[in-house]
């Protein structure tokens, strides 16, 4: 066993000694040692519980014949880090929550992990720490939030809440309804209840193999999502003891194109596009940009979620059949979804989605009745986006997805709050937010704020918005991020002015302003980037490091 190299032969009397005062005992140096990957936090209500599940994981690998080693990583809360510059530290986590994973677990020659994540940048980080570890691994998230519901029994969620901060701003609602939706949104623990970028992420755990069916859409805190932990943590130790597969036999190209097929298919964040770059990086997978794209014309967009619908959330789609259900449906387009791809559970992914069937064709469509013949995400180039940009395009208006308008440019999210409130933003306008990157940030702030604004005073479809920053899961319209390059190491969109037409077309995959070559080599002649006073020492190190979002917004490894 890997954990041999602590446990074995004399000259490691001293590290035994250490290992007894933790309470082993001789029978368990013949047993394999598991990590248990713990990302409790009291701040976070899809993390509160999860002590809880780390309980229960151990001593269901106690009772397999593991020795369970818990310990904790770090994480933000995106929801409350909102709008403020507590943002600016929300995905410069995901690098530190990777490399705590890589320390633990190679520090100590762990002989397999079990990650317990839940939301957002969490299951990313995880992710790409265990594939750095490289052993047996599994993920059972904390599980879903219900969906919450007015008196009148209207559903509301987290993104109910931003766009009502909108509403407010423009007087369309009370203070007193107002504090309802704030009460109701987000009514238990769980990981906000719709396809925002954690629920995104969790499903794609399903999709890529790597954890048990219905790790995505089965509740928190219910009796079923504790059984899903009992059952991954006894897979564990099975896969602990026949030594393999490893997280990389299962996660590779195949689960990459599985992980992006599902994801147009449900109309994820696009924050799983940063995301799963990044990913496909640490699998040491070459995944362009550009396949998404290829991706989207080949999958049909077969269920829609809040944010992009109001009234379905993931518990609806655990009802209708959960991921599963999802990936059989779009299985009959062809090989799109590679279903000989490997799962941790020792089967193929036709073989677990084999008798899956939709039970309820309202809330998950057939490919002959799709919400969109092509897939809910988008990949837009242009002189404005040589490097691409990234649109939720099932979240948009369907008079959108051509737009042009004169641009509104701001250098910060703070500067573009103030301008959207004070009317400053009109219809027909293009909002630029920039200077929002991965290292102009840096940490590549969401834009919920903005966005739920634009939406909250009616005009979510006479407003397009554009970014080098990123979006919440929760955002929808008109709403392009991850522009590369970014702002900061000279891309075009720094280089932008009021009144610049810009012109979208999501369907052409275009994002691009209208001015010539000749204009724009003489304005980067004038440009000089902007200079913020950063925060922290660990946000100058990670403006220093980062990479733009097209590659992932990873952290140099050579200089």
């Amino acid at each position: 066993m890997r954990s041999d190299i602590i446990k074995r032969g004399f000259e490691r009397a001293p590290h035994r000694s250490l290992l007894r005062a933790t309470g082993l005992k001789d029978e368990d140096f013949d047993k394999p040692f598991i990590g248990i990957a713990n990302s409790y936090i009291d701040i976070i209500p899809g993390h509160f519980f999860l002590q809880e599940y780390g309980r229960i994981v151990k001593e269901a690998i106690r009772e397999a014949g593991g020795v369970p080693f818990e310990f904790n990583t770090i994480g933000v809360d995106d929801g409350i880090a909102m709008g403020h510059d507590g943002m600016l530290y929300s995905l410069p986590s995901r690098e530190i929550i990777a490399d705590s994973i890589e320390t633990v677990m190679n520090a100590h020659k762990l002989d397999a992990l079990i990650c317990i994540p839940n939301c957002d940048k969490i299951v990313p980080g995880m992710i790409m720490g265990a594939l750095r570890v490289n052993v047996p691994t599994i993920f059972v998230s904390g599980g879903p939030m219900r969906a919450g519901h007015l008196k009148d029994g209207t559903p509301v969620d987290l993104a109910t809440a931003f766009e009502a901060v909108g509403k407010r701003a423009k007087g369309e609602i009370s203070d007193e309804q107002l504090y309802e939706i704030e009460c109701e949104a987000c009514p238990s623990g769980g990981s906000c209840s719709g396809m925002f970028t954690a629920n995104s992420m969790n499903t794609l755990c399903e999709a890529m193999g790597i954890a048990l069916p219905g790790n995505g859409t089965v509740l928190a805190m219910t009796e079923e999502r504790l059984e899903m932990v009992r059952t991954a943590a006894k897979r564990i130790v099975e896969m602990a003891k026949a030594e393999g597969p490893n997280i990389r036999d299962i996660l590779n190209e195949k689960a990459i194109n599985n992980a992006f097929v599902v994801d147009m298919a449900m109309g994820g964040s696009t924050n799983t596009v940063l995301h799963m770059m990044a990913i496909a990086k640490e699998a040491e997978v070459d995944f362009d940009l550009a396949r998404i794209n290829e991706l989207s014309d080949s999958v049909a967009h077969i269920a829609k979620i809040s944010p992009s619908l109001s009234t379905v959330h993931m518990e609806d789609i655990n009802r209708a059949g959960g991921v599963n259900a999802v990936m059989k449906e779009i299985s009959k387009r062809g090989n799109v979804l590679k279903l000989d791809a490997m799962t941790v559970t020792g089967e193929t992914l036709g073989e677990r989605i084999k008798d899956a069937e939709i039970k309820d064709t309202n809330i998950i469509h057939t490919i002959d009745k799709p919400y969109s013949e092509v897939g809910g995400l988008s990949i837009l180039y242009g002189n404005l986006a040589q490097e691409g940009a990234v649109v939720k395009s099932a979240g948009i208006d369907p008079n959108m997805r051509k737009f042009s308008g004169p641009a509104v440019c701001f250098d910060s999210q703070p500067e573009a709050i103030t301008g959207i409130m004070s009317g400053k933003v009109k219809e027909g306008d293009v909002v630029v937010i920039r200077y929002e990157g991965p290292k102009g940030g840096p940490g590549m702030q969401e834009m919920l704020a903005p966005t739920s604004l634009i939406m909250g005073m009616g005009l979510g479809d006479k407003v397009a918005l554009i970014t080098d920053g990123r979006f919440s899961g929760a955002t929808r319209g008109a709403s392009i991020g991850h522009v590369s390059p970014e702002a900061a190491e000279g891309g075009v969109i720094g280089l932008l002015k009021d009144g610049d037409i810009i012109e979208i077309d999501v369907d052409a995959h275009i994002l691009r302003v209208n001015l010539s070559d000749e204009e724009l080599e003489a304005r980067r002649k004038e440009w000089k980037p902007k200079k913020k006073n950063i925060p922290g020492k660990w946000l100058k190190r990670y403006s220093l490091l980062v990479s733009n979002a097209a590659n992932g917004a990873v952290l140099k490894t050579e200089l």
